[in-house]
């Protein structure tokens, strides 16, 4: 008996009810929209959002990259590749300009996505209030309100305890001067990519059953005060230990030998790509020298 499965995995009426809820999401930047969240062939919260939206958009033209914290070689990114793979066929790539549709977890790739591509974010937790009210029902009519005095208030205690604010990750974001949202666990230093992006950013939540998006050319300010603007985290003076690369998102790594501290691209496939690239222009250097 040979056993048939649809292509990428769900039927036509759960990627047409994932699409509808997608649609609405673009149509409204930022809104949360709900969507009767699969059961899917991995655990809730390992990035089960991000890939339904991924299985209900991908053709078979697409070219599909997976990232999970900058690395396309962890073990959750390979494993979703290898899924979406199987169940589609179609090609992947670890080269961010040769992606169609890059399907990421904590990071937006270092290399400017283009309006040909469909970046997908696997989002934990995709209401930005919920740290200062625990009820569902009120955020929703807080959203409806436009009150965000939380999280405001939210951002001015940690001003006040720490002299900043300490949102490492996740910070909220006002997009098309409308709804703030919470755009995943990406650093702050990918927050700025998000404004007039080029590409479509989709972002899924599969535990909390929520979909949203920021559609092309859209306006993303990060909160922040006046008197406290908002700050990437900075990298200055420092550089990749292997690529000399600098103004990128970099890991802090220590030397267990010497403990030395030093920096590395969290971007793996930038990074590959600046070494092939160096190695390239030494070859040619050496071949004028002879």
């Amino acid at each position: 008996m040979q056993l048939k499965t649809h292509f990428a995995l769900f039927d036509e009426g759960s990627k047409k009810e994932i699409r509808r809820a997608i649609l609405k999401a673009v149509a409204i930047p930022g809104y949360q929209v709900p969507f009767a969240s699969r059961e899917m062939p991995i655990a809730r919260g390992w990035g089960t959002g991000g890939l339904q939206l991924t299985l209900s958009i991908i053709g078979k033209q697409d070219v599909l990259k997976v990232i999970d914290q900058g690395a396309d070689e962890s073990v959750n990114a390979v494993n979703i590749q290898k899924l979406v793979n199987k169940t589609t066929g179609v090609a992947t790539t670890i080269e961010t300009g040769e992606a169609t549709i890059i399907q990421s977890r904590h990071r937006i790739p270092e290399v400017p996505l283009t309006e040909k591509q469909i970046m997908v974010l696997q989002v934990p937790i995709p209401e930005p209030l919920r740290w200062v009210e625990p009820s569902e029902y009120k955020t929703k009519k807080l959203h409806a309100e436009n009150d965000y005095s939380g999280a405001w208030l939210m951002l001015f205690e940690q001003i006040m305890k720490y002299g900043k604010t300490a949102t490492n990750a996740d910070h909220p974001v006002l997009v098309h001067d409308r709804y703030v949202m919470a755009p995943s666990p990406i650093p702050r230093f990918d927050n700025t990519k998000m404004h007039q992006s080029e590409a479509l950013i989709l972002l899924g939540a599969g535990r909390e059953k929520k979909v949203y998006a920021v559609p092309p050319y859209t306006n993303v300010t990060s909160l922040a005060f006046d008197d406290h603007p908002f700050e990437v985290e900075s990298f200055d003076g420092k550089h990749c230990h292997l690529c000399q690369a600098t103004n990128v998102f970099m890991d802090e790594l220590v030397n267990q030998d010497t403990g030395e501290t030093y920096y590395q691209c969290n971007d793996t496939s930038y990074c590959l790509a600046e070494l092939n690239e160096h190695e390239h222009v030494l070859e040619v250097a050496v071949e004028h020298a002879r």
